[in-house]
């Protein structure tokens, strides 16, 4: 379904693209969805959100020369306060504004490709996509990737994948079902530092594996300056909160909710359990040769969290996990100083503090992983790179391109949906322990559910009506 203005700018861009040397645009309905486009076949992008994420990954499709970003659907049509700072605009005329820009500049003259959209669903129907970023709230991740994977589209989706572990499992599913490339925006599975650690361990170069620590952020972070104002208060100009709301429980407007602190609220997400989770506990999976299947067992879970506040995500907060092989991990907020070994240790330097990923070996060996550095009990084991016969993990460089390379060639991604269900359900059971008030519980990975009725009764919700896929 394809309007006029559609079909002109497709035509526009495909005429662009030849004058430039670009290859050429072909429309998703000649693609075929049940083979691959051939490397001279240029792919067409549409964003989903445009806020704090969007705007710091969105220019890795934009410089990518296989891809056109062509639409940008937003209930918002143009607001400040987003990015971690409260720095940044989002909003679709905004994303509209950064693509026309980029493309304006590569053809050297004025270029107005992107088309908007407040509702994703009318992008969908209208645009000829081939590929969707979902950068939204928590609580549409899942609508959105059923929708667009029965489509036939391919998915770059932000993490954390899900807002229940019953919803990432469908994820997984319809994806699986529909044949297409899934990329989950777990970028340190990309970094060079967090791929060499898990490969050493995997490797036995600090023993047999015993424990992992994970140290998460905690607290509530005020990223775009408004949290005193949680009281319900008019929209802003050119905002659907309806659509915004999607499938999450009703609740009125309140500007201490936006554009990024609804992560607070259980209502749109899971708090630093689920957002810096989805990165850490990953790394974790990859190292400890987990990343599809989960704990076994959970225990000793404890934190400080108010149900009753628009706020009511853990500040602090600690749990254990029990794996079939036997491994350990424990995971805290960094307030309880997991690590007190490596933080300030010689051998680690100046840039570690208690916020990553520590394996633990035999005979105290250990590796020391997060964004800033990789360390060891011995510098040596860095040296100790995989030999032939030797495990050998993903090797991607860059997550995007990454994600590109794989709808070529239907190779798997770097970060697949699977394993990114898989490690984003151990911080939902934690949350769903604190919310319920269990301390310890088992857990059937393989059944995804609990002897404890009171873990197996938050593992779903119910979406708000008329949402349903």
């Amino acid at each position: 379904m394809n309007s006029p203005t559609h079909t002109s700018r497709r035509q526009f861009l495909t005429t662009a693209a030849s004058a430039i040397g670009f290859p050429m645009i072909i429309p998703a309905s000649a693609l075929g969805r049940d083979g691959r486009p051939a490397p001279s076949e240029r792919l067409t992008v549409g964003l989903i959100g445009y806020g704090t994420i969007a705007t710091d990954w969105t220019g890795n499709f934009l410089r990518d020369e296989r891809v056109q970003v062509i639409a940008c659907a937003d209930p918002m049509k143009k607001y400040g306060h987003y990015g971690y700072r409260g720095e940044k605009t989002g909003g679709r005329d905004a994303g509209k504004e950064v693509v026309d820009a980029h493309y304006s500049k590569a053809e050297k003259k004025p270029a107005k490709v992107c088309a908007t959209y407040a509702d994703f669903r009318e992008m969908i129907e209208k645009e000829d996509l081939d590929i969707v970023q979902i950068s939204t709230p928590d609580h549409w991740h899942a609508y959105m990737a059923v929708y667009c994977a029965r489509k036939g589209i391919h998915i770059y989706g932000q993490k954390p994948l899900a807002l229940t572990v019953a919803e990432g499992r469908l994820m997984s599913d319809e994806v699986k079902k529909a044949g297409i490339t899934w990329q989950t925006g777990s970028q340190q599975r990309s970094d060079m530092k967090f791929r060499l650690a898990s490969e050493l361990v995997r490797n036995n170069r600090i023993g047999k594996l015993k424990r992992v620590r994970v140290g998460l952020p905690g607290g509530h972070t005020d990223w775009n300056q408004m949290a005193s104002q949680q009281a319900p208060a008019p929209l802003p100009a050119d905002f659907d909160w309806e659509l915004w709301l999607g499938p999450a429980a009703e609740i009125d407007y309140r500007p201490a909710l936006l554009p990024l602190n609804w992560r607070h609220n259980f209502n749109f997400s899971g708090g630093m359990i689920t957002d810096f989770g989805a990165h850490h506990i990953d790394i974790a999976h990859w190292g400890m040769d987990v990343e599809n299947s989960g704990p076994v067992e959970m225990m000793n879970i404890r934190g400080e969290l108010k149900l009753n506040e628009l706020y009511n995500t853990a500040t602090k907060f600690h749990f254990e996990c029990r794996y079939a092989n036997g491994v350990e991990m424990v995971v805290a907020d960094k307030s309880e100083e997991l690590m007190p070994e490596v933080v300030g240790n010689p051998a680690t330097g100046k840039n570690f503090d208690h916020t990553g990923i520590l394996f633990e070996g035999t005979d105290g060996k250990w590796i020391w992983v997060n964004r800033d550095k990789i360390a060891a009990s011995d510098v040596n084991i860095l040296r100790q790179v995989a030999q032939e016969g030797e495990v050998k993990l993903y090797v991607s460089k860059d997550h995007t391109a990454n994600f590109i390379d794989c709808i070529y060639t239907g190779q798997p991604t770097v970060a697949p949906v699977e394993i990114a269900h898989r490690t984003i359900t151990v911080s939902h059971l934690a949350n769903i322990a604190l919310r319920q008030g269990v301390t310890k519980f088992e857990w059937d990975p393989q059944a995804e559910k609990s002897a404890d009725d009171k873990i197996n009764a938050l593992l779903k919700r119910e979406w708000r009506k008329p949402w349903a896929v």
